[in-house]
């Protein structure tokens, strides 16, 4: 029996997944947004460009999260986000009731711009919980009802075209919701961002540790919505609110950028560090074979902020280990707090980000002593525990199966060339791979729904105990984790949604 406890563990996974294919647009909006400066290329229609995924991440939040939540990621589903978006907005808008205190004194035009002011302060502190909301609604509509079959006098809007109409009915008694209490909405808010902005160092320490330690389940994109997107208020010199982290950091907010800044050194010094540490750990018979695969996870973090290879790397061989790197994550940030450096990033924090947004920061060179520091410590604590507690981590494994599982990571987190095959195996077609990979996961009776997210595919499973876990591995799996009952993830690297579609294809396959 599948408890409360498994069903919302596994919703929240889900919920997790569907953030991100919002989130993937965000590093487009804030490239454009800063390539269009007047102190870099100086091109407006650029910033304008990019300005305008910003001002409309509440209506992508609802089309991407209910494509994210729907089955078969069906774009009725995302049209359905949009309606709902758009009706919840609107219905709330012509509900609301203005404060008094707001308009007090004011006629005419002066009193309709403080009313707009409201309005557009409101949509503002909420646009993205509606988003959310609204795209939750049309995903699970899309789920129930895109096979509904009405009476033939009705049945051009059976099937998948009811979805729509139904999210709008529903979104419009979310309207009435949010329209009565929206400002109560808005306070929550305000006081809840308040309050982690008054936690100071604490509240960036307790972020910086989740934020990694949720890595494993997904969990991470929902506080990192929170911290990003919702958390402080800056209004720019047009007179537009912005609110989250991120968001104001681009807007010129002298004060954003604390809950981004102490990722930088981690991602660009503290895991390339422990890359070398694994490198040097390993047997010298070895180091050749895994030397270009830890070159390669070290040069993805140091440039781009893209960590998950390294972690999943030690995450389940010393799961201490990767206790300490979290801590070392919250600390990073409290550190940088401390010496007021503010840094952003669209993407991640690599050289990439650091680079192109140095003129926005504050503070940026601080950075690279702590970066420093932070190579040695990561390096120390990683040769040490490898070396005392015997962990295998890379090229570090028993005598005859380094071969294969060079192979199998090479593959997974590296593709760019043929890697070689396991003794006494011919390398598999790729129009193979995923049925492969469905065989591995019990055959297709066994499955459910597979999804993708950046590195892991996410499977929804009649019984996880029929996996086969050395199949897995010898496909290239990194590691398999169990974390409900009928839940499962299987991290395999980059190449995750390719696989997705692959396994989605073995299982339509006749």
């Amino acid at each position: 029996m599948v408890t409360l406890t498994q069903k919302s563990f596994a919703g929240l996974q889900k919920l997790g997944r569907a953030l991100m294919l919002p989130i993937a647009v965000m590093p487009l909006a804030a490239l454009l947004l800063r390539l269009g400066q007047p102190d870099l290329l100086n091109i407006p229609f650029v910033a304008a460009a990019g300005d305008a995924i910003f001002s409309n991440l509440g209506m992508l939040f609802a089309v991407g999260v209910a494509i994210g939540f729907a089955k078969e990621s069906h774009g009725a589903a995302g049209l359905a986000g949009a309606v709902g978006f758009f009706v919840t907005v609107k219905t709330a808008l012509v509900l609301v009731t203005v404060p008094p205190e707001t308009v007090a004194g004011l006629t005419g035009a002066a009193k309709d711009l403080a009313v707009a002011g409201f309005k557009d302060t409101l949509v503002a502190w909420t646009s993205i919980p509606v988003g959310i909301l609204a795209g939750l609604i049309a995903g699970s509509m899309y789920n129930r009802f895109k096979d509904i079959k009405l009476p033939d006098y009705l049945a051009f809007f059976g099937g998948r075209r009811f979805v729509p109409i139904v999210t709008g009915f529903c979104c419009l008694g979310l309207g009435v919701v949010f329209g009565y209490g929206w400002p109560y909405v808005t306070a929550g808010l305000d006081a809840a961002s308040r309050t982690v902005l008054a936690a100071g160092e604490a509240g960036h320490f307790v972020y910086g540790v989740l934020n990694r330690l949720l890595l494993v389940t997904g969990l991470h994109h929902i506080v990192n919505n929170f911290a990003w997107l919702l958390v402080g208020t800056f209004r720019t010199a047009t007179g537009e609110l912005v609110t989250g982290d991120l968001k104001r950091f681009f807007a010129g907010d002298p004060s954003a950028g604390a809950f981004m800044a102490g990722f930088f050194p981690v991602m660009m010094f503290g895991l390339p560090a422990a890359c070398l540490a694994m490198y040097r750990a390993a047997r010298p018979e070895n180091r050749r074979l895994v030397g270009g695969v830890l070159l390669s996870m070290a040069l993805t973090s140091f440039l781009t902020g893209v960590t998950e290879p390294i972690e999943f790397a030690f995450m389940f061989l010393a799961p201490v280990l990767y206790l300490i790197h979290a801590v070392l994550t919250g600390l990073a940030l409290v550190i940088m707090s401390m010496l007021d450096v503010k840094l952003g990033f669209g993407f991640s924090a690599g050289l990439f980000d650091y680079v192109i947004n140095f003129k926005l920061s504050t503070h940026p060179l601080l950075m690279l002593p702590v970066g420093a520091a932070y190579f040695v410590v990561y390096y120390s604590v990683f040769r040490y525990a490898i070396a005392k507690f015997d962990l295998k981590t890379l090229g570090r494994e028993p005598e005859g199966t380094m071969s294969t599982t060079g192979a199998a990571i090479n593959a997974a987190l590296f593709p760019g060339g043929p890697a070689a095959p396991a003794p006494g195996k011919l390398p598999e077609p790729a129009t193979a791979r995923g049925a492969s990979y469905l065989a591995a996961l019990g055959g297709a009776a066994n499955v459910l729904e597979v999804e993708a997210c950046a590195t892991r595919l996410r499977l929804s499973l009649v019984d996880a105990a029929r996996l086969d876990e050395a199949a897995l591995t010898q496909l290239g799996a990194r590691g398999v984790l169990r974390l409900a009952k009928g839940t499962a993830q299987i991290i395999i690297g980059p190449l995750a949604d390719q696989v997705a579609g692959e396994i989605q294809d073995a299982m339509r396959a006749p």
